[in-house]
């Protein structure tokens, strides 16, 4: 069962030093048995052909267009997909440009463009855990079976407000939220799995337990995998 690890690979950048034992994990506790290929986002020629994609930390990538691509590749072959902050931050941008029609930059990658889908958070969140407020009868709601959650985040980029309701008009649904409102959490209704979260739930514990909403995008990677018989 192979996935796409795309990012740009690095061991100082915390989650990705996380994936050895996140997988080693899931073979063990879940018995599922992922087959992970790291994809730099300067060349995801070929995403299309693996069970799952998942978008990893790392902002600012190398390529922006690479990381979008990824998730368009997802969202329309129907691949299992998940982003995790940077990947969260991506696929909001791909959802917004392919679907919505909008012409919007992520403000860490375009300093200098007219329109911000993502902006800098007034207070960063990096290095900080914060309240999440899962929506009744939601995906990741499911997958956490509680109404709210702690999670840990890097990240000091997030979703322009302004846009929500767009987004939502067009699909996307926002499942969880900080106690002040602003998104933590989306999904795509309709897909197999597509999941894309703020927080980075790799930083979970010591990475001896899988986090729930890994061990979901892994459960359905298996479950495409043994559709697809390969």
């Amino acid at each position: 069962m192979r996935i796409a690890l795309v990012g740009d690979r690095s061991p100082s950048v915390r989650s990705h030093a996380r994936i050895p034992l996140l997988i080693e994990a899931l073979r063990e506790r879940d018995g599922i048995a992922l087959d992970p290929y790291w994809i730099p986002t300067t060349d995801v020629t070929g995403v299309e052909g693996f069970d799952g994609i998942w978008i990893l930390p790392g902002s600012p990538y190398r390529d922006e267009a690479g990381a979008v691509e990824a998730a368009r590749v997802a969202r329309e072959q129907a691949i299992p997909f998940l982003g995790t902050c940077g990947g969260f931050q991506h696929m909001l941008l791909e959802f917004a440009r392919h679907v919505c029609g909008l012409d919007v930059a992520h403000a860490e990658n375009q300093p200098g463009a007219r329109d911000f889908l993502l902006t800098p958070l007034e207070c960063s969140l990096a290095g900080h855990e914060g309240r999440v407020r899962l929506a009744p009868g939601s995906l990741i709601e499911q997958i956490m079976g509680t109404a709210t959650t702690m999670e840990a985040y890097i990240c000091s980029y997030g979703l322009n407000e302004s846009y929500k309701q767009t987004l939502a008009e067009h699909g996307m649904a926002f499942s969880g939220h900080a106690d002040d409102g602003a998104v933590r959490v989306a999904e795509l209704p309709g897909h197999p799995f597509f999941l894309a979260t703020m927080f980075q739930p790799e930083l979970a514990g010591d990475g001896r337990r899988p986090h729930p909403v890994i061990a979901a995008f892994a459960a359905a990677v298996a479950a495409r995998h043994a559709v697809a018989g390969r």
